[in-house]
């Protein structure tokens, strides 16, 4: 293997230094911060003459640790039938990340030992504080028994934690592959105070999308900001995931990284109306009559301009020269509330479908404030409708007791709710979204 790059002012590889990273900051990806730590590994194949058996024992510590569920866990994410769906899709991300992150770093040791890292400055000598995390019977007796000693295990601890630190970091994010991370001298140590308080939101009270914003913020660009619900930084955009997959399937908590070589600064997107509960309301019965436009509506997406660190974002839709913007916000907002109801019992009688009226999208897209009703269910039929268009509708409505449904989905009540609190049945009548099923173009 060759020798990571050094500079003629950084020191080489050996005694406390691990890495040539410099002072600045870096970024890599998970593949290569992976690459990047593996000199750690070389100095406890080093102390501590590791065979390939011995390397079959580091492979099955790491899955251990990255996995849930384990003794060894890093991670005491608990998922069952109660859990919030911030912490089923998180805890997803963090089963699957876990996985591949694994299998990765079981590689390095066998391939270490027949080609090894030179470290020029001579034995790697570290010191890395306890962090708790376990290690199964074999690898504790690889490491502290009678082969074993305290180079070795300091430098399996500090390797063990820089590929936790790494795994939580991406959790996050769809496409954890290609997001590029700040890597500092430290490696990512510089996450752990955000990861902290990310940690223990998620493991403690329902994690806020806000509080997975500012973690993925000091991720990839190692500052903190105001809250919002993305963010751009040096190279890209920090979004929602749902902007890039259809409405009734994609992810509510997740984030998808888009590259962007004309974005220069960070800036964070905030919502227009912070409090939805203060925001100006028209009522269905209100709403104009149907223009008689058919057909789809077109939607993009447009960005202000930033202003003290902050922007906001429009969804602009357009029917027949009509143009209506909602803010990207707010249409977020409406997503993470939406219910998603299951399918309804196939010996569902008329008298169980409670009685429902419908409403022209045009007209709701164009309506002043959100739109609200106490007067039973209504029925939005956005089916044949760009997800873009689609997720304006959702920014449009009022959020408590919002569904967003397949046809022929059951009622709402009877699937996954949005957030806590929301479609109880009591306050505003439900506003049930239609729209295409999964794989209907």
């Amino acid at each position: 293997m060759t020798a990571l790059p050094t500079t003629p002012s950084a020191p080489a590889l050996g005694g406390s230094r691990w890495n040539t990273f410099p002072a600045a900051g870096t970024t890599l990806t998970a593949r290569d911060f992976l690459t990047a730590i593996e000199p750690l590994l070389q100095g406890v194949i080093d102390d501590n003459a590791l065979t390939a058996a011995d390397a079959e024992v580091l492979a099955e510590q790491i899955h251990a640790t990255l996995a849930l569920g384990t003794r060894e866990t890093s991670l005491p994410l608990a998922i069952g039938p109660g859990s919030t769906q911030a912490i089923r899709e998180l805890g997803g991300q963090a089963e699957e990340i876990g996985r591949e992150l694994a299998t990765w770093a079981a590689e390095a040791p066998a391939r270490l030992l027949g080609d090894r890292i030179p470290l020029p400055a001579g034995p790697l000598v570290f010191r890395s504080h306890c962090y708790g995390h376990l290690l199964t019977h074999p690898a504790t007796d690889l490491l502290l028994g009678r082969r074993g000693g305290p180079v070795a295990m300091q430098l399996y601890n500090e390797w063990l934690h820089q590929v936790v630190l790494l795994r939580d970091a991406l959790l996050p994010f769809t496409n954890w592959q290609d997001v590029p991370l700040l890597v500092t001298p430290t490696g990512l140590r510089h996450t752990e105070p955000a990861r902290d308080a990310f940690l223990t939101e998620l493991l403690v009270r329902g994690v806020r999308h806000t509080s997975i914003t500012a973690f993925a913020r000091q991720v990839v660009t190692g500052a903190s900001g105001p809250e919002g619900y993305g963010f751009d930084a040096s190279g890209g955009t920090v979004l929602p995931a749902v902007l890039d997959q259809p409405p009734l399937t994609a992810p509510r908590h997740l984030l998808t990284w888009r590259p962007d070589p004309g974005i220069d600064q960070t800036a964070t997107y905030v919502a227009e109306i912070g409090d939805y509960y203060a925001a100006p309301r028209t009522l269905v019965e209100q709403l104009p009559p149907a223009t008689g436009a058919s057909g789809p509506l077109t939607a993009r997406m447009v960005s202000t301009p930033v202003t003290g660190g902050t922007r906001t974002a429009l969804i602009e839709t357009v029917s027949a020269g009509v143009t209506a913007r909602v803010d990207l916000g707010q249409a977020l907002r409406g997503h993470r509330y939406a219910q998603r109801p299951g399918p309804a019992p196939v010996d569902a009688s008329a008298a169980d479908q409670a009685p429902r009226t419908a409403a022209d999208v045009r007209s709701a897209l164009g309506a002043a404030g959100l739109v609200w009703t106490e007067s039973g269910t209504v029925t939005l039929d956005a089916t044949g409708q760009d997800g873009l268009v689609v997720l304006a509708l959702l920014g449009r409505l009022y959020p408590e007791n919002l569904v967003l449904a397949g046809p022929g989905l059951g009622e709402p009540g009877r699937g996954d709710g949005g957030e806590p609190g929301r479609g109880d049945g009591r306050g505003p009548s439900p506003l049930v979204v239609l729209v295409d099923p999964p794989g209907v173009d």
